[in-house]
This record gives structure tokens, C-alpha cells and sequence, in this order.
């Protein structure tokens, strides 16, 4: 792809992922507050957000497929549809004291968010294997926007309806789907045939086959498990302030600055990969994993979830950007439609269960128990990518014979 076309499309994939995320950590800062206000049963709180990573799960694979069919930018236009819709219908709700009808808004932006998770694949996909590791992390940069404009729009559009709590706040994400619409309408994507090497096509193989590699299976392992860590502990987080009397300000600061953690690094991760190894980068990432939870059990102050949901960011970045760089290493252009949908649809699988189960397990046995069942996870992405390091090095020293 030509460079040109490169500093055209990347832009616009960044600046549509900020508009993704900042609905996203809006939502995710009032989402359980509003489903604790809506629902009888008050371990149902976090439903609403399991339910856009359903949607996201279930979309991820229809998707793929749509986009392959018609081509990545119609279909990315199409899903800020469904994001528009889902905001009308979650200002609805709220305003007709509905968790039901809550829900199912976050059906419709979870299927834009399934369509949305593919901008990073169509950075990387626009460029050669040298730069696919910044073509990612240049568009997840779009997540620093989120880090700012989601905690502090919700926090100032709260009460903008009187007497409904957050359903300003959700009239809003509108208007972000509808600025998302307008940039992707400018995009000017390669078509698959465009990315063949040399013109050259490859014989595809069965997933199966795809699936084996050991690259695969840690890029999976780290992007899905870490997604997974992410989401659960994230989610229970304003559930576990709010029940030690923390204010909301308070609740909004700590997710601007987790959702901070997430993309801020998107500056350097890319180099970093590139100059140390996705390996090196996504061990980093999960340590800060387990160095989130020795801190969560330390206390319950702001400072303690702030400084732990911080680094629980930076370490979902390097897991993610590294999983993602990792897994474009594993597919040729015609195989990416469905390698891609397999590894979203399983990271939104474990994103799934993760925020089924994280308001219910808060809710009944509290937060100790939240961050203590995290711990086995990350412990198995260390394992997962110490193997591949292994791996690598007896590669490298029988090749070197």
C-alpha cells in the first residue's frame, strides 16, 4: 500500500476507534450504575454490560464474513447504524426506568463494537509485516481520546435530564457514532487482491492448521485471557467503590485513567515490539497484570484502584497490541477473514463470561475474591509465552547448526 494511502486510512481508523472507546468507557463508567438503579435484582447490575460482549462475540464471525463479502468500509458504515440505534434506545430506557429495554440497547452496540474491533486488522492489513506492529498501535492511540472525553462526558452530561440520571449521557453517544459515520465515509481501503505479495496468491489451509501454530495459540492465550482479566476486574471496579462510599467523580477519574492505561502506550508499544520482541513486551504485560492485583488487595483507597487500574491498562495494551502483532504473523491475506474471526470471536467469548460473572461474584463474595480469581489466568499467559520463547530459541539453535 502506498504511503499516502497510509497516512489517509490510519488516521481515520484512529480517530473512528477514539469515537468506538469513547462511547465505550462512557457506557462502561455509568452502565453498572444505571443497571444497579434499573434492576430488582441488584446481582444483575453488570448485565447490560455482559450483553455488548455477547453481541460483540456473536457478531465478531458475521461480520468477517460481511465485510469480506462487500468490502470493509460499507460494512463499518453500516455498524454506526446499529450504534446510533442503540443509543436511542438506552435513552429510552432510561427514561422510562426499563433495565430490560437497557439490555437490549446494548445489543446494538455491541454488534457496532464487533464491527469495530476490525480497525486495527484493517490498519495492519494495509501494510507490510515490518510495520504492521505501528499500524496497530497508531490506530489503538485513538483510545487516548476515550481515556478523556468518555469518564468526563458521562461525569458532565449526568444530570443533564432532570430526575434521569445518565440519559444525557447516553443521548451523547449518539452524536460520537454519528462523527465515527462521517470519518470511515473517507476511508479508501486495499481490496484483499491489493495485499497479495508479488500479486501471488497461497494455497489456504483449514483453521485447524492455521490454529496449531504455536504463535497462534499464545497470540490467542494473550489477547484473550488478558481481555478477559481486563473486563472482569474493570467492570466489578465501580461496583467495589461505590460500596466503599466512593464518589462518582471519584469512579469517573479512575476510568479515565485505566482507559488512559489502555491506549496512552499505543504511542511507543508499536516501537517497543519492534525493538525488544512481542514476547518480551507481552510478558511485561502480564506482570503488571498480577502487579494490578497485589494492589487491589492492599486497600480500598482511590489511590489504590487508581494506581491498579492503571497499570491493569498498559497491561491489557501490550497483551493486546502484542496478541494482535502476533497473530497477523500466523495467516496469509487470503486466510485473515477467518483467522481474525476466530480470535475475536474467542476473546469476546472469555470478554463475555468475564462481565457475566464479575457483578455476581462482587456482589455475593466482593472484591478480594474479583482480583484473587484473576491471578490463575495471568499465571497461564506467562506460561504461554515463556513456551513460545522456548520454542523460539530451539528453533534458532538448531537453525544456527
Amino acid at each position: 500500500m502506498k504511503i499516502s494511502s497510509f497516512y489517509r486510512n490510519v488516521p481515520l481508523l484512529a480517530f473512528s476507534q477514539a469515537m468506538m472507546m469513547s462511547s465505550m468507557s462512557l457506557i462502561l463508567t455509568a452502565s453498572a450504575l444505571v443497571g444497579y438503579a434499573l434492576a430488582d435484582d441488584k446481582s444483575l447490575s453488570t448485565i447490560p454490560v455482559a450483553v455488548i460482549f455477547i453481541a460483540v462475540m456473536f457478531t465478531s464471525i458475521p461480520a468477517a464474513m460481511l465485510m469480506k463479502r462487500i468490502g470493509r468500509k460499507p460494512a463499518f458504515m453500516l455498524s454506526t447504524l446499529f450504534g446510533v440505534t442503540g443509543g436511542v434506545v438506552a435513552t429510552v430506557a432510561i427514561l422510562q426506568s426499563s433495565f430490560w429495554l437497557f439490555v437490549v440497547s446494548s445489543i446494538f452496540i455491541g454488534i457496532f463494537n464487533g464491527f469495530g474491533n476490525y480497525f486495527r486488522f484493517a490498519a495492519a492489513d494495509s501494510v507490510d509485516q515490518a510495520h504492521k506492529s505501528r499500524a496497530i498501535s497508531y490506530v489503538m492511540i485513538g483510545g487516548v481520546v476515550a481515556a478523556v472525553v468518555g469518564p468526563n462526558l458521562a461525569n458532565l452530561t449526568r444530570e443533564s435530564i432532570s430526575g434521569m440520571p445518565f440519559a444525557g449521557s447516553f443521548m451523547s453517544v449518539i452524536v460520537i457514532y454519528i462523527l465515527a459515520f462521517v470519518a470511515l465515509s473517507f476511508l479508501k481501503l486495499p481490496s484483499q487482491e491489493d495485499t497479495f505479495e508479488g500479486g501471488q496468491k497461497n494455497q489456504v489451509r483449514p483453521l485447524i492448521d492455521i490454529a496449531k501454530q504455536p504463535k497462534f495459540i499464545v497470540a490467542l492465550v494473550c489477547s484473550m485471557l488478558g481481555y478477559g482479566v481486563m473486563s472482569f476486574v474493570m467492570t466489578a471496579t465501580p461496583l467495589a467503590m461505590n460500596h466503599h462510599a466512593h464518589s462518582f467523580s471519584d469512579t469517573s477519574f479512575v476510568i479515565q485513567w485505566h482507559v488512559l492505561g489502555m491506549f496512552a502506550p499505543s504511542f511507543f508499544t508499536g516501537s517497543l515490539i519492534k525493538r525488544f520482541g512481542v514476547d518480551k513486551i507481552m510478558f511485561i504485560g502480564g506482570l503488571m497484570g498480577l502487579a494490578c492485583v497485589a494492589i487491589n488487595l492492599l486497600g480500598h483507597s482511590v489511590s489504590h484502584y487508581w494506581f491498579a487500574l492503571t497499570l491493569l491498562g498498559i497491561s491489557w495494551n501490550f497483551l493486546f497490541i502484542g496478541g494482535t502483532t502476533l497473530l497477523t504473523e500466523t495467516y496469509h491475506p487470503e486466510e485473515r477473514s477467518k483467522t481474525q474471526a476466530m480470535n475475536d470471536f474467542s476473546i469476546f467469548t472469555m470478554v463475555t463470561i468475564a462481565s457475566l460473572s464479575a457483578g455476581s461474584l462482587q456482589h455475593h463474595f466482593g472484591w478480594q475474591i474479583v482480583n484473587i480469581g484473576v491471578i490463575p489466568l495471568l499465571v497461564i499467559i506467562l506460561i504461554s509465552i515463556i513456551w513460545l520463547m522456548m520454542k523460539e530459541q530451539k528453533q534458532a539453535a538448531v537453525s544456527s547448526v
